[in-house]
């Protein structure tokens, strides 16, 4: 029985990947290690939580001693790094909460993991460290191109630049001590249980609440999204069968202007809920600092080399994400009080 250690694994795609993960195989382990900031909610994972191969346990990643204690008890074969802080504009405020964790964490599981995993001037056979990061590493594209594994990373946030440290951190530990690693970089994810200070969330329960939509700028910016369970698919077949040191870019070919996501989402609402739901409630407002302008990914190698596709095109994916938060409104109502409350009143003040 393989054992797997998912760190941020209460979060939107840590905890897809648990349940992905958990319907797929009976014969593997998997141990949740999550702080449980404001983005980590044990409610995503109700459907597994009593399942007999599956432990959660509360604790930092920069905790030496606490994942220490977890390589002891459990004999680790593969860490699953989503545990991040990923929120552009909280990274803008306070960029070193990101350091810390994003560099500082990925650091402390790359040290823990050599430790355990390597006798003498080898590491011990089927063990691997995945690091799950971005396509915000590589900075802004222009009307065309898209990124392949081989593109400099060119970071414009102090969310993507923690992230790109981190990848940088995680490849040096195979280039200087052969560690089996590989980092996977993906485009904008979608689905259940993704917080909503992300746009797609966002706007289904601000239509839901008929509240303003904020869009950015001018709302051209493009992005390529990628159904959540899509990604999580990809990086089981990275653990199992990626090339140990190599970078695989995940994205779905889904480009879409942040304009055309929010009107899809309202055209959802008002044919379907509420004919009251119009672009009327559309509201432009300043742009982001260093905001990129268009993200996009070519996922050729890992299509090649593993023979990865994504399963679900965006009407679809968009169809039923948001039947989902129509069907888990309560889901929403809890995770959208306290400090969320807080910082989206204040995020938003000025509409």
């Amino acid at each position: 029985m393989k054992t797997y250690l998912v760190t941020g694994g209460s979060g939107f795609i840590g905890s897809n990947f648990i349940i992905y993960m958990l319907n797929k195989y009976n014969n593997i382990k998997i141990i949740n290690l999550d702080k449980l900031t404001y983005a980590g909610n044990l409610e995503n994972l109700k459907t597994i939580e009593n399942y007999p191969n599956y432990i959660f346990v509360q604790a930092d990643i920069c905790d030496r001693y606490a994942v220490e204690n977890l390589f002891e008890e459990f004999n680790i074969d593969y860490i699953v790094n989503f545990a991040a802080e990923s929120h552009v504009d909280r990274s803008i405020q306070e960029p070193e909460v990101f350091i810390k964790t994003n560099v500082l964490g990925t650091v402390n599981l790359l040290n823990v993991a050599k430790n355990y995993w390597k006798i003498g001037d080898t590491f011990t056979e089927d063990k691997k460290y995945i690091q799950v990061s971005t396509d915000e590493v590589y900075g802004s594209l222009g009307e065309n191109g898209y990124f392949i594994e081989s593109t400099s990373v060119n970071p414009h946030s102090p969310y993507s630049a923690s992230k790109a440290s981190a990848d940088l951190i995680v490849k040096s530990y195979y280039d200087t001590y052969k560690m089996p690693i590989n980092i996977t970089r993906c485009s904008n994810n979608y689905g259940p249980y993704q917080f909503p200070e992300k746009l797609i969330p966002l706007i289904i329960n601000n239509c839901l609440n008929k509240k303003l939509l904020p869009i950015y700028g001018d709302g051209l910016n493009i992005r390529d999204w990628i159904y959540v369970d899509d990604h999580c698919k990809a990086i089981d077949m990275v653990i199992n069968d990626g090339k140990f040191g190599e970078v695989y870019n995940i994205g779905g070919h889904n480009e879409r202007t942040n304009i055309h996501i929010v009107k899809t989402i309202i055209s959802y609402f008002k044919e379907n809920i509420d004919s009251s739901i119009s672009e009327s409630l559309i509201k432009y407002v300043e742009d982001r600092k260093g905001h990129d302008r268009r993200y996009a990914i070519d996922p050729a190698k890992i299509k090649d080399e593993l023979d990865w596709y994504p399963e679900t095109n965006f009407e679809e994916g968009i169809d039923k994400t948001i039947q989902w938060y129509l069907e888990n409104k309560g889901w929403m109502k809890n995770i959208t009080s306290g400090e969320y409350q807080k910082y989206y009143e204040k995020m938003y003040e000025s509409i």
